[in-house]
């Protein structure tokens, strides 16, 4: 009897161990490449102060909710961040897939096509809750450009107790005689007081932001109806020398080198009796954990000359997305994220409520914890709220913005003015000579571009 079996009966057999091994090398290809995937990364252009700090500190909790996600940092000082960013977008290069940007370049590069418009957000983002003026800032024809990280316009910040030792007060709305007088006596260089710190580095952001907000209450302007320059004029004049005058008596030593990040150390810890900046310092100088001076700051409106107008501005750090985006998905939802309701909770539990991103949404304003945390709560919404930039001087001009001008050529300008006006107050030239300069630059600049017909 025959008991070997026929090999042709092997076959089904063999099939079903080829193809159970054929699946098995499938499904071992599958893990191996899901394992070696590696996760999209999204290269963020910001810029080196304390909320964006603090940003960078929150972000693992983005990347542990998002795995399939990393960010790459590039924090850079803020005149620098703009060249960087204008450059990367301007020559198309992709570098950046996020960038930290403001309400002077989101509406110009929204209308040229260089930005990624902002829709298609989650439901629970609830863009309606975000400050009005705050969209109507970074959109441009109605579509939104950017989403705004914080929202700021600018306040007088005093030292209470040196006030109060000179029988000083401050009113509810100084004028700059007051502020002038005021510094005067506050100002001890060899204690080490001063009476005032005011921006003074040079750059259309920086120095020109301020002097900007200044020519506009003493009556001034960038241009007149048809684009011609204003600098060499009487208004001009009186604003650049107060403020030189007053830095060079009662302001810090290298005035001419002090920006936003430079005052806030100086007023922070104690050496200025008085400082004119962003309502964003608010929340840094009132936490004890970064100021030495907390319980003792108070607040007031921006202080006023000839006219309330134009004199606090209205600025917005914003993220964008820039077209040339190599991950737009993953950056749109890191964007939405770090805007988002949630992200201001995890500040509050992270730093307090004092220290949330200000001026973005209504809710944080509404938010009981954080009236309380922050006495200049409601004084800051009003200020972002009454910044007016379609009406930001004593006479008519055909341009909108209230410390910039809303046209391309302004980066440039703001620059070079900037420049000038450092140099007047480091004692290089005389204010004459500066903004002199200044006029020509600039109105060769509006001819050039077409401007001044």
């Amino acid at each position: 009897m025959n008991t070997q079996t026929p090999r042709s009966s092997f076959k089904p057999a063999r099939n079903r161990l080829n193809l159970a091994l054929a699946a098995c090398t499938l499904g071992l290809s599958a893990l191996t490449t899901a394992a070696s995937a590696e996760p999209t990364t999204v290269t963020i252009a910001t810029l080196n102060n304390p909320d964006m700090i603090e940003l960078k500190a929150l972000s693992s909790n983005f990347e542990k909710a998002n795995p399939d996600i990393k960010l790459r940092w590039v924090i850079l000082e803020e005149n620098v961040l703009r060249q960087r960013a204008t450059t990367d977008i301007t020559t198309k290069s992709g570098q950046f897939d996020v960038m930290t940007i403001g309400t002077y370049e989101t509406p110009i590069w929204g209308k040229r096509g260089w930005l990624a418009p902002i829709a298609g957000l989650p439901a629970d983002y609830d863009l309606d809750d975000v400050v009005k003026s705050a969209r109507d800032g970074l959109s441009y024809n109605g579509q939104l450009y950017a989403l705004p990280f914080y929202v700021e316009s600018s306040m007088t910040f005093y030292r209470k107790d040196l006030f109060a030792a000179k029988g000083l007060t401050m009113p509810a709305q100084p004028t700059y005689d007051q502020i002038k007088d005021f510094a005067d006596k506050l100002t001890d260089k060899a204690g080490g007081t001063y009476g005032i710190c005011l921006r003074g580095k040079a750059g259309w952001g920086e120095n020109m932001a301020y002097v900007t907000t200044l020519v506009n209450t003493f009556g001034g302007s960038w241009f007149d109806e048809k684009w011609h320059a204003q600098l060499d004029t009487p208004e001009w004049h009186n604003a650049v020398g107060f403020y030189t005058n007053l830095l060079q008596k009662d302001g810090p030593p290298g005035a001419s080198s002090n920006g936003f990040n430079e005052n806030l150390t100086l007023m922070s810890s104690g050496k200025c009796a008085m400082w004119i900046d962003a309502t964003v310092a608010a929340g840094m100088l009132y936490n004890k954990a970064q100021s030495q001076v907390a319980d003792k700051i108070g607040f007031a409106a921006a202080p006023t000359a000839v006219t309330p107008k134009g004199s606090h501005w209205l600025w917005s750090w914003a993220l964008a997305i820039p077209k040339t985006s190599k991950s737009p998905d993953a950056a749109k939802k890191f964007v939405a994220w770090a805007t988002s309701k949630e992200y201001i909770g995890l500040v509050a539990k992270d730093q307090g409520w004092g220290a949330v991103p200000s001026g973005t949404r209504l809710s944080t304003y509404q938010n009981p914890e954080y009236k309380k945390a922050a006495p200049f709560s409601d004084f800051v919404l009003k200020a972002i709220q009454t910044a007016n930039p379609n009406d930001s001087t004593l006479k008519p001009v055909p341009y909108t913005g209230v410390q910039f001008v809303g046209i391309p050529e302004f980066q440039s300008i703001g620059t070079i003015v900037g420049q000038s006006i450092s140099g007047a107050l480091a004692g290089q030239m005389t204010v004459d000579q500066a903004l002199k300069a200044g006029q020509a630059s600039t109105e060769r600049t509006m001819q050039e571009a077409g401007y001044i017909k």
